[in-house]
């Protein structure tokens, strides 16, 4: 049995978006190593940022934040994760 009760991540991840495609939910899980800013945005097609699901602190751990994006149309989308040098950037396909 493990003495420790919670297990921080070692580094920045935006885990693989799902479902997707998806319509018009989406989760985003990610993790954080060390406390630190970070953002994670929303994109269109022509890379204009049409939300931004967080900007801010946040403490080491696993996190989750939902998109509902029923107010958008059909499309390929982009979510971008930063937090210092790390960035990373998935593409999303909302289909209604």
């Amino acid at each position: 049995m493990s003495n420790n009760k919670f297990i921080l991540p070692i580094e920045y991840i935006l885990y693989n978006i799902y479902p997707n495609p998806f319509n018009p939910i989406i989760e985003c899980n990610y993790a954080v190593p060390e406390q630190g800013q970070i953002t994670i945005s929303f994109y269109n097609m022509l890379g204009r940022e049409i939300e931004k699901l967080y900007a801010g602190s946040q403490v080491p751990g696993y996190h989750s934040i939902t998109w509902d994006a029923s107010e958008y149309s059909s499309g390929l989308y982009f979510v971008q994760m930063i937090a210092g040098d790390y960035i990373s950037t998935q593409k999303l396909m909302l289909v209604k």
